[in-house]
């Protein structure tokens, strides 16, 4: 199985960006985690990180017949973005939202997911620990 972990506007800043919210690793030590995560669950695991949400969406339809499922953190696109949600439908590509901090718990503008419809499962407020259970999600373990 081969998985693509995309993460959308500014979570090149984990680690430096409100860490009470988001913890101390880093998005490259995050990415190394979820390859490491993904051998041991027989995932190979590649990751592509944007601010911009048209690269995103060019991502996602490249992935289509190159990767089996994809995970993805939207950052606030998540509140927003129909064409992400468009892109996720149109790929038909098993994927999983991840959001490291608890969505409900937050902003009132935060509680609502435009992405969550396209995705099998939306896994929140576990931390990095999150991305994980999204690839065992996709593995079915």
């Amino acid at each position: 199985m081969k998985v693509l972990v995309l993460n959308g506007p500014n979570l090149n800043l984990l680690g430096t960006r409100l860490p009470q919210v988001y913890g101390t690793a880093t998005l490259g030590e995050v990415e190394d985690r979820c390859r490491r995560w993904g051998e041991e669950l027989g995932i190979e695991v590649d990751a592509f990180q944007t601010n911009h949400e048209g690269a995103l969406i060019d991502r996602i339809h490249d992935a289509i017949g190159r990767y089996d499922a994809l995970v993805i953190n939207p950052g606030a696109l998540t509140h927003y973005s129909f064409a992400l949600h468009d892109a996720i439908e149109a790929a038909a590509l098993p994927t999983v939202e991840v959001h490291i901090s608890d969505i409900s718990q937050r902003e009132n503008w935060r509680s609502v997911s435009v992405i969550a419809p396209a995705c099998i499962a939306t896994v929140a407020g576990m931390g990095i620990a999150g991305y994980r259970n999204a690839l065992e999600i996709l593995s079915g373990t």
